[in-house]
């Protein structure tokens, strides 16, 4: 029966992953908004011959960006080896599923 309760924590594995990866989208489209946004900033600054690197909006927009593009890389990360988990897990199940029948039907 050690089968349910590995099943259990793959369970919890794929409710982990999927709240990773909704807030890989919501990562994703902040993104996308800030690209835009420092797109905005950088045709105003060349409508009026400014570097958009000596414009304070466009730089923390950047910095915002790259951080985004670190916690992207993070969340990739962790939902590979939460995948994995879970494929280990359900390999992991079915071998003891499988287990459990062979001993039933040998000492059947």
């Amino acid at each position: 029966m050690t089968f349910l309760a590995i099943d259990a924590q793959k369970n919890l594995f794929t409710l982990q992953k999927s709240q990773l990866q909704y807030e890989q989208t919501l990562v994703m489209s902040r993104a996308n908004y800030v690209t835009k946004q420092m797109g905005y900033v950088a045709q105003e600054c060349e409508e009026n011959e400014i570097d958009p690197d000596d414009n304070a909006q466009y730089v923390i927009l950047q910095q915002e960006e790259q951080y985004l593009e670190t916690r992207q890389d993070s969340l990739d990360s962790q939902i590979s080896l939460m995948e994995n988990e879970i494929s280990s897990l359900k390999n992991l199940v079915n071998n003891n599923i499988k287990s459990s029948c062979s001993l039933n039907l040998i000492g059947g």
